[in-house]
């Protein structure tokens, strides 16, 4: 007796989740979609928070700002668990190799001493920087309205506590195991003059009700600093013999590039929705006039003291 083995195609009775045919239509939906789209539960709680019982769990009105739907807010990056975790390992993965590869040579350790100063008074207390904003992003993806948001927060929570590792990693490769950096820039952190209108600033901004008002807070902080220690060092540190700093502010360039995308998405959506756009645009107005000149003079005083320190080094 012979068999013979046929292969039979059983079509879909639809092409994705009720939710988002819903949304779109019975066709082929993005996993971005499938896994973002109406995730946080709506209704059936079984209580309110004990702390503030006039909300529910998931609250709209946790923050001034609002979407009228907030799945009209999609991440322009796609993320959700699985691509964020792939794209992140890989960054983590070439900076490891990259600071292996300086540690090796003793790239780091070899740095002129102006530039072991800024990294050892400046930079590597910036690891506390990130600390208290991933306490602030952690603020957005609880009370964030609407998976969308609340996962972008999320990882840039995720994301913080990474660049303060890496922080922390090249504070221990300049140190080459003599002495211990990591001590000192804390003591830096908490003592140094010029940081302190940095930390004062990031500890209000930490206790800010609004969730989405400290997460703006932050950024425009994040305008300001990023740009001017990692991405406005690169040529100077080129010049000066200390190409070393050069490879490792790239990895933290390139993440607040990436930063950069979907917080734009978001605030272009704030300003655009069709029923809270104009309210929406006066509480944008309002943060940028009240914590934009905070954030420039504590950055102002740390681009201040890497000026001085950095002066006549390069060529």
């Amino acid at each position: 007796m012979q068999y013979e083995l046929r292969y039979q195609v059983i079509e879909a009775k639809r092409q994705s989740y009720q939710n988002v045919i819903d949304r779109f239509g019975d066709q082929p939906a993005t996993r971005y979609q499938e896994a973002t789209l109406d995730v946080e539960p709506r209704e059936n709680f079984h209580y309110r928070p004990t702390w503030a019982q006039d909300r529910e769990l998931y609250d709209p009105r946790y923050s001034a700002l609002r979407l009228t739907d907030p799945y009209s807010y999609a991440d322009p990056r796609g993320f959700y668990y699985t691509p964020y975790v792939t794209n992140r390992a890989a960054l983590h993965d070439e900076f490891g190799k990259t600071l292996t590869y300086l540690e090796d040579r003793e790239l780091l350790v070899t740095l002129p001493e102006a530039w072991r100063s800024v990294l050892g008074s400046v930079v590597i207390p910036l690891r506390h920087y990130e600390s208290g904003c991933q306490l602030v992003s952690v603020t957005g993806a609880r009370f964030a309205h609407g998976t969308s948001l609340a996962q972008c927060c999320t990882f840039a929570a995720f994301d913080r506590i990474g660049n303060a590792q890496m922080l922390s990693r090249v504070g221990i490769a300049v140190a080459g195991g003599v002495g211990d950096t990591l001590t000192t820039a804390k003591q830096e952190w908490l003592d140094g003059a010029h940081l302190q209108p940095l930390r004062r600033l990031v500890e209000e901004i930490m206790v800010v009700d609004d969730w989405a008002e400290g997460l703006l807070a932050i950024d425009h902080v994040d305008s300001l600093l990023f740009p001017a220690m990692y991405a406005g060092l690169d040529e100077k540190a080129l010049l000066g013999g200390a190409g070393a700093y050069s490879l490792v502010a790239q990895y933290l360039t390139t993440w607040f590039a990436d930063q950069r995308r979907w917080i734009d998405a978001l605030v272009s959506a704030w300003r655009g929705d069709p029923e809270h756009g104009p309210s929406n645009t006066a509480h944008l107005d309002r943060i940028a006039a009240t914590w934009g000149p905070r954030a420039e003079e504590a950055v102002g005083a740390l681009t201040a003291v890497v000026a001085g320190r950095l002066d006549g080094v390069a060529a």
